[in-house]
């Protein structure tokens, strides 16, 4: 029987290698039972261990297994089982379509401050949640980095990590990538959270320099730099300076702090805004949008209460509606979150008879009305008919609004709310991206636009679906410098649309 043909555990169909690396490789399977894919690593090692070093491994693979099972976060790699062979266990785990942050720098060459202070808020989460749960994971690197098609980062590879429950267990020749290593580490051989803290600011410096903090051409002058001089300079990390010289310090108890590295890093994926800045920002679009109600009153003031209560009676215009739905939605969603706002649920199935959603997002349904793909760990609320969803973190914004019939096209509808807005001077320094019709199951329009609110320049989009019995409004928006990043996020957004079936109204 060949190793693809395997039936591992009588369950498990090994497919094809996706990883490999100098302890062992990585298969795509498939679960036979629950029928669907898995990530079987398969531990290999290399003939120069010692028989005790091979002890310390199969000890060190449990021990991945037990560290990361106790996690349950969405950038951490989900462990499904342990399988016991006659020499080596095997560890089933979630199956993660992706690429190593490695690889993309590898291949794609050195990310953009901003995207990389993404990448590592998810990796900082990651080790968070891991801290929290006592866990260590003490291999941080862009190799144990991975990066889904649908933004999705997560953080694998727990073989190194120890709980605060075990006992310390020596093992020579068993170490982390030496590039990575905090200093501590190489000269004492301690771990703590500061030190993986230290080797998240290495790996950040790698996304965006291309390069180690310490990159020499043996081992040997890596661990000497290490113990005796500074990191490289930064040439490349703009607004990420700041907090991976922090992360950087050579003593740890002067190392930046989990919350001082989350503040700075929210600061460099928002455009190095404070946490008090963006929320001043969602305020200003909150007041921003008051203000356009009333400045549009006299024309479209009854189009919002309609557009609230359902009530189309007294002559107000299908482009007005469309219009106060809009406004309705920037209003209710645009703004801070209220203390009854909650994370979206994840167990949640979607409308009937659709397809299982990428990793990273799940559904949010309303029975007899519309369904729509939404982050994981976003919040929601509800405000009239209008749903609302924001990333907690701030700055991204999706809201979906049934409205009330309309007899436009959703390209002239969108046209009409476009010239309807900027000759109310509601969108400063607003620039049309697009105004295209969209090739959907119903006719769609989608309006692509940026304007400046409250000192920050906004990235919205406008898709108007048009239903036989209502039209649908789905706004999404970011900062500018954010939109580009979460591009394949919108995209699932948009994909993932699901207006009711005939026949229903929209609730």
């Amino acid at each position: 029987m060949t190793e693809t043909t395997a039936l591992i555990a009588g369950r498990y169909q090994l497919l094809e290698p996706v990883g490999k690396g100098g302890m062992g490789r990585v298969w795509l399977a498939r679960d036979e039972v629950l029928h669907r894919q898995v990530a079987i690593k398969e531990v290999v090692p290399p003939a120069w261990l010692t028989k005790t070093e091979r002890g310390q491994l199969r000890e060190l693979t449990l021990r991945e297994a037990r560290a990361a099972a106790r996690l349950n976060h969405p950038n951490v790699v989900k462990i499904y089982d342990v399988l016991h062979s006659e020499k080596w266990p095997w560890i089933v785990m979630e199956y993660v379509p992706s690429r190593s942050l490695h690889k993309v720098l590898e291949e794609d060459g050195p990310l953009p401050p901003q995207i990389a202070a993404e990448v590592g808020l998810a990796v900082l989460a990651a080790l968070q949640a891991a801290h929290d749960a006592g866990v260590l994971h003490r291999d941080v690197k862009p190799h144990n980095v991975l990066i889904g098609p649908d933004g999705r980062v997560v953080l694998t590879d727990f073989g190194l990590a120890t709980l605060d429950t075990d006992g310390a267990i020596t093992r020579p020749g068993l170490i982390a990538t030496p590039q990575y290593l905090a200093p501590e580490r190489a000269r004492l051989g301690l771990s703590s959270v500061e030190s993986d803290l230290w080797s998240l600011g290495a790996t950040l410096y790698a996304a965006v320099e291309g390069r180690t903090p310490y990159a020499r051409p043996s081992v040997v002058e890596t661990l000497t730099a290490l113990a005796t001089q500074e990191p490289d300079p930064l040439l490349q990390a703009g607004p990420l300076k700041p907090v991976i010289e922090g992360l950087l310090r050579r003593d740890p108890k002067t190392r930046m702090t989990s919350a001082e590295v989350e503040r700075l890093l929210t600061r460099a994926a928002n455009g190095q805004s404070t946490d008090g800045d963006a929320r001043r920002r969602r305020r200003m679009r909150f007041i921003l949008a008051a203000v356009l109600i009333a400045a549009l009153a006299a024309g479209s003031g009854a189009a919002v209460a309609a557009a609230r209560t359902g009530d189309t009676d007294g002559g107000t215009d299908p482009a007005s509606l469309l219009s106060a739905s809009i406004q309705a939605g920037v209003v209710a969603c645009e703004q801070v979150a209220p203390v009854d706002a909650h994370p979206v649920p994840t167990d949640r199935p979607g409308p009937p008879g659709t397809p299982k959603l990428v990793t990273g997002f799940t559904w949010y349904f309303r029975p007899g009305s519309f369904g729509v793909g939404v982050p994981v760990g976003w919040n929601s609320w509800a405000v009239g008919a209008t749903a609302c969803f924001t990333d907690p973190r701030g700055g991204r914004v999706l809201a979906v609004d049934p409205i009330r019939p309309s007899t436009q096209d959703p390209l002239d509808g969108a046209r009409a709310e476009e010239n309807r807005l900027v000759g109310a001077g509601a969108l400063p320094g607003y620039q049309l991206v697009h105004l295209k019709a969209l090739s959907m199951a119903l006719p769609a329009a989608e309006w692509e636009f940026t304007f400046d609110s409250g000192g920050a320049r906004r990235h919205a989009v406008v898709i108007v679906v048009s239903h036989p019995l209502a039209d649908f409004v789905v706004y999404w928006a970011t900062d500018e410098a954010d939109f580009t990043p979460n591009r394949a996020l919108y995209d699932v957004v948009r994909a993932s649309f699901r207006p009711p079936p005939p026949g229903a109204a929209p609730r």
